[in-house]
């Protein structure tokens, strides 16, 4: 194993939940966009499991070549068309590059997470009263609205609208990231929508914008700088802080699972919400965590799983296998949701759905 340890150089720190450390290198290409992104962990840690992140590449001698993809030793793995590399440290990775390297950061942590025996999910997470509520989806059908929907209630605290963390254990841990509010968002956060601010794509060019900046993110990506401009200029959407919207005191850390609903759209007249075996909830989360990261994610993935540094079967049996403990005393359910229905019209049926069920209510 290569012999790379955490740096003492000036870097900005992280905790993920007591799980695993993140250390920014000051002057990292794209430091500002993971500055924000994992603000919400800002702290020094003592986990002992860590990722130490950097500009520049480090050589490493002797790599081996797949074709033109990428170059690898048992440690160490550079992609050179992202402009990354990844090497194995004692106490968990080193990630260094030119361009923005979250892409290459959140597979590496939730890797890491599951070795703490704890899962990253793509999913809207609430403590409701005290009941954490689950909310896996695909992207657009819906959590952001209805998380502002749940907000509304008393007592009910924000924990995820996207990202967010369960443990083996059955414990839901936040992830107060930003939000990305779009057009359709307007009814639900008409707040957020006066005043001068950014200007916002009308709703039906929406899903042309997002075609295309999810064509040109791989290129992107490999250059902060223009990378940076175009997410705090694109007309697809607006990014607002969590505790901007809610307040400081609406977001909390952790909650028990008390239920989780898998949510997605479907080619029906009216909503149908179906029991599922935890084994089914648990395939469906990893796939769709998997389907929904960044291309340049899933191209990193697969590279770690080539050249075995991350062997794939090891780890989605292992995410797989956290998940299911985790829901193991959850009841799980799939809500199939109407495609006609409105970002309004379904948080609404999502969020009475699903506070119904806590309450035991038919």
């Amino acid at each position: 194993m290569i012999n790379q340890q955490i740096v003492t150089s000036p870097a900005v720190a992280f905790d993920v939940h007591g799980r695993v450390g993140i250390r920014v290198a000051q002057g990292t290409p794209g430091e500002a966009q993971l500055r924000d992104m994992l603000a919400p962990f800002l702290g020094p840690s003592a986990s002992t499991l860590q990722l130490n992140i950097s500009g520049g590449v480090t050589p490493v001698p002797a790599q081996s070549h797949a074709e033109d993809a990428y170059r690898y030793t048992d440690d160490s793995l550079f992609l050179p068309e992202d402009r990354v590399q990844v090497t194995r440290a004692e106490n968990g990775f080193v990630v260094e590059g030119a361009g923005e390297l979250l892409t290459a950061v959140v597979p590496l942590l939730d890797h890491l997470c599951i070795r703490q025996d704890t899962a990253m999910v793509h999913a809207a997470m609430v403590n409701y009263r005290g009941a954490g509520i689950l909310m896996p989806a695909w992207g657009g059908v819906g959590k952001t609205s209805t998380v502002a929907k749940l907000l509304a209630m008393p007592d009910v605290g924000f924990m995820a609208d996207d990202w967010g963390f369960i443990t083996a254990e059955g414990t839901l841990l936040s992830y107060a990231k930003p939000m990305f509010i779009k057009p359709h968002h307007r009814p639900i956060y008409p707040e957020l929508f006066q005043g001068i601010r950014k200007p916002l794509a009308p709703g039906w060019l929406t899903s042309t914008i997002s075609s295309v900046a999810t064509a040109v993110h791989p290129v992107i990506v490999r250059y902060p700088r223009t990378a940076a401009f175009t997410r705090r200029w694109s007309p697809e959407h607006r990014m607002v802080h969590p505790a901007d919207v809610f307040g400081p005191g609406k977001i909390v850390t952790q909650a028990p699972a008390r239920i989780a609903v898998f949510l997605e759209r479907f080619d029906g007249a009216e909503a149908r919400l179906e029991r599922r075996t935890e084994a089914w909830m648990a395939a469906r989360i990893v796939g769709n965590f998997h389907s929904e990261l960044p291309f340049v994610s899933r191209r990193l993935i697969e590279a770690l799983g080539a050249t075995g540094l991350v062997p794939l079967g090891e780890h989605f049996s292992a995410k797989t296998s956290v998940i299911t403990r985790s829901l193991s005393d959850v009841p799980c359910f799939v809500l199939r949701l109407p495609v006609a229905w409105s970002a309004d019209r379904t948080s609404d049926f999502v969020a009475g759905t699903v506070t119904s069920m806590v309450d035991g209510r038919p």
